[in-house]
This record gives C-alpha cells, sequence and structure tokens, in this order.
C-alpha cells in the first residue's frame, strides 16, 4: 500500500485522552497536528476550546469524546454532552457506545443511545458521530450487532476501541467490522497502534481512519 505523507496524516486522529493530560500537553498536541496536517485532534471535553482556539485558522479538526471511557451514562446526558461540546467547537465526536445495553441485548435502548448523540446532528449537520463499541469486552457476534446496530441508528463512523480499558485494535476485528458495516460507513482503529507498518496494516483491513497518540513517530517513518 503506497500513501504519502500527507494522505496518511489526514486519516490521523491525533489523540490526547489520558487523565493526566495537561494543558501544555494539549497545546503541544494542537502544535504538532498543524505542523503534520494531521486530520484531526481528539481531547477530552474541558479542552475542546482551547483545542479549538488553537486550530482555528487550519485545517485541522477538533474532535471530543462523550460517554467516556464506559459509556454507561444516560442518553440524554450524552445528547447534552454533545451538544456542548459542538457549541465549545468540537466538530467531530467519538461517543462511547453502551456496553450494558449491548450485552443485555436491549438493542432499541443501544440505538436510542446512539441517536440521542446524533441529535446534535439537526443544527449541526457536517458533525461527524463515531461510535465506539470497545471490542477487547466483546464477541465476535457482539461486534458485529453492535456496528450494524450503530449503523441503522445513523452514525458516521465505528471504532475498535477506547484505548483505555485494555483493548487494542486488531487487523481481524478491523475487517470483522468493515464486514458488518459495508463499505459505505467509516471505520476507526484505535488502541495500540504505534507504529507505521501497524497504521498501514489497519487501513490495509478496511479503517480510514487511525487513532493513535503516537502520530508524530509514524507520520515520520513514512518518506516524503
Amino acid at each position: 500500500m503506497k500513501l504519502s505523507r500527507r494522505e496518511l496524516a489526514k486519516m490521523i486522529d491525533y489523540t490526547l485522552i489520558k487523565p493526566t493530560a495537561s494543558k501544555d500537553e494539549v497545546i503541544k498536541v494542537c502544535w504538532e497536528a498543524e505542523k503534520h496536517g494531521f486530520g484531526c485532534v481528539v481531547v477530552n471535553p474541558a479542552y475542546v476550546s482551547l483545542a479549538r482556539h488553537m486550530l482555528e485558522t487550519t485545517e485541522v479538526k477538533v474532535c471530543s469524546t462523550v460517554g467516556f471511557p464506559i459509556g454507561a451514562g444516560l442518553p440524554g446526558v450524552k445528547s447534552f454532552e454533545a451538544k456542548r461540546v459542538v457549541e465549545l467547537g468540537a466538530e467531530e465526536i467519538d461517543m462511547v457506545m453502551n456496553t450494558s445495553k449491548l450485552k443485555s441485548k436491549d438493542y432499541e435502548a443501544v440505538k436510542k443511545d446512539i441517536k440521542a448523540v446524533l441529535k446534535v446532528k439537526k443544527s449541526n449537520p457536517n458533525v461527524i458521530v463515531k461510535v465506539i463499541i470497545e471490542t477487547g469486552l466483546l464477541t465476535d457476534e457482539e461486534k458485529t450487532t453492535a456496528c450494524k446496530l450503530a449503523k441503522e441508528a445513523g452514525a458516521d463512523f465505528v471504532k475498535t476501541s477506547t484505548g483505555l480499558l485494555g483493548g487494542e485494535a486488531t487487523v481481524k476485528d478491523v475487517k470483522l467490522m468493515r464486514k458488518a458495516v459495508g463499505k459505505d460507513m467509516g471505520v476507526k482503529a484505535a488502541g495500540g497502534i504505534r507504529t507505521l507498518k501497524e497504521a498501514l496494516a489497519m487501513i490495509k483491513a478496511g479503517a480510514n481512519r487511525i487513532g493513535t497518540s503516537t502520530g508524530v513517530a509514524i507520520i515520520e517513518e513514512l518518506s516524503e
């Protein structure tokens, strides 16, 4: 697979979501994202306004987490959080699916939860919503079901994991997710992707976004 540095950079969601992330670290991530031309930066809600201020004159988008990291909050709370982060400048949202409801086979509740976040699109139709299914907690059958529910609800992407609960992206899971959602929906691989080889393997398997906190190291492996 042959990608230019620019093409790969646009596929990278440069991520800083650890609970100890400082203001200075957020500023550094935004600066690096602009320098390398990453598609977006992913920060927790508390830093959305800062990231937007840092990146408002660039092409780098700001993505915020919603319902992070376990997704067990109430749909109305997630909906409010989504609305608020968009008001603060987020153009993309990475929300966590309610894994408990999925495990309980309460599929309507799962879709209701996703649709609550998607309400933000009524006034902001260009906002991209990605649904984290946390593959490390699911069987293959559950992964497929989760992807199909996210697609039925109207989400733009499905995403492998938060990267905080022990699960890492795998080529097998990305292939399974791509098969479940078809060719037109986005698939984001995130969790443990630290090298160019790993990133390209995920893209070859069907991912069109790579979530990583080591985006600079990855992009610097690739020659111009």
